[in-house]
């Protein structure tokens, strides 16, 4: 099967950071479905992974963690899935990904994809709906108030693909007032489409902005990116027993302004479930199902925002470029190969 790799990691735009390969056809056994893949996003963890993780000798690593396609078979354990569905999912960090014609994925982590939505706009949402999710109602809880906050959520980070969905999830599904930051034109008009209440510049201080708003302190804060430039803020803006979670990785994130106001701290990565086997593990699948109900529902949007294709080693590497930038909106979507183009 065609498929996109490396042997070494190096920067983006050196000659085989990303090169198109042939690779023997996978087969689906226990959980597995086998999915031809139609469409595949690109997120901040490929890039990271490509830039740091090398194969063992000789082998070929390949990336891809968002993907949206068609089951062609599945394992002998496999039961939620057949032949012929149309499903998306974001995978498994601890297997072979997405960037390849064919992938095996455990069924238990795969959602059947929004009836309304073509293969690279349901692409755009696996992994960036699954983290939203599990840290707006797994980690941060925000169906249970906080005493005497404001019941709101602030955002940091909310043009990218994370903070799009999570913005859309905590307003139509929770009820929140959305406070998202955004630092240009562009993306303030973003993070406005995505349905954001309130919009903070947070290339500025973010707590005089949020006092200004006059809602009060906010119950739940989630940043995205940049913690570590954010965290003096987020302490002082942040309501008493309030709660903060955070996805990016910091070099160092010392938390002890928080303990005066009694603030718990949570971390998300949504590979964990996959990553240790929990015995919630078929939760990612649910949810992304559930997803796709609200989709096709219209009470949520995709995140696509750029459409490339076709998919191979030299698109890869130019959503691979965008991503890097730190200043894409949205989501970054490849579809498509050269001779066998559904859409």
């Amino acid at each position: 099967m065609r498929a996109i790799g490396y042997q070494t990691p190096l920067p983006i735009d050196a000659a085989t950071s990303l090169v198109d390969i042939e690779l023997p056809d996978p087969q689906p056994s226990g959980h597995d479905v086998l999915v031809a893949v139609e469409a595949i996003s690109v997120n901040p963890v490929d890039v990271k992974v490509r830039a740091s993780s090398a194969p063992p000798a000789g082998e070929w690593k390949v990336l891809g963690w968002d993907a949206a396609g068609t089951v062609l078979a599945t394992g002998p354990e496999a039961t939620r899935l057949r032949p012929g569905d149309r499903v998306y999912y974001a995978g498994d960090i601890t297997r072979p990904g997405s960037d390849s014609a064919l992938h095996c994925v455990d069924e238990r982590l795969v959602g059947h994809m929004p009836a309304s939505l073509d293969f690279a706009e349901a692409a755009a949402l696996p992994l960036t709906a699954i983290t939203a999710w599990e840290v707006l109602f797994d980690r941060l809880d925000v169906r249970k108030p906080v005493p005497g906050a404001a019941s709101a959520l602030l955002i940091i980070g909310g043009a990218g693909g994370v903070g799009s969905i999570a913005t859309q999830l905590a307003r139509q599904l929770a009820g929140l007032t959305v406070i998202a930051t955004a630092s240009r034109p562009e993306t303030r008009d973003w993070v406005q489409r995505m349905g954001a209440h309130h919009i903070l510049d947070h290339s500025q201080p973010l707590a005089p902005q949020l006092q200004a708003l006059g809602l009060g302190a906010p119950a739940f804060v989630f940043s995205t990116t940049q913690t570590q430039r954010h965290l003096a803020d987020i302490a002082e803006l942040i309501a008493p027993q309030g709660r903060f979670a955070l996805i990016d990785d910091p070099k160092q994130l010392d938390i002890m302004a928080f303990k005066r106001k009694s603030v718990s701290v949570h971390w998300e990565f949504m590979f964990t479930r996959s990553m240790f086997a929990t015995a919630d593990l078929a939760e990612q699948g649910r949810l992304l199902d559930e997803v796709a109900r609200l989709v096709d529902a219209g009470q949520l949007k995709t995140t696509l925002n750029t459409r490339l294709g076709p998919i191979d080693a030299a698109t890869l590497k130019r959503a691979h470029a965008l991503v890097e930038t730190g200043r894409s909106i949205g989501k970054v979507v490849v579809e498509g190969w050269e001779s066998i183009r559904t859409k």
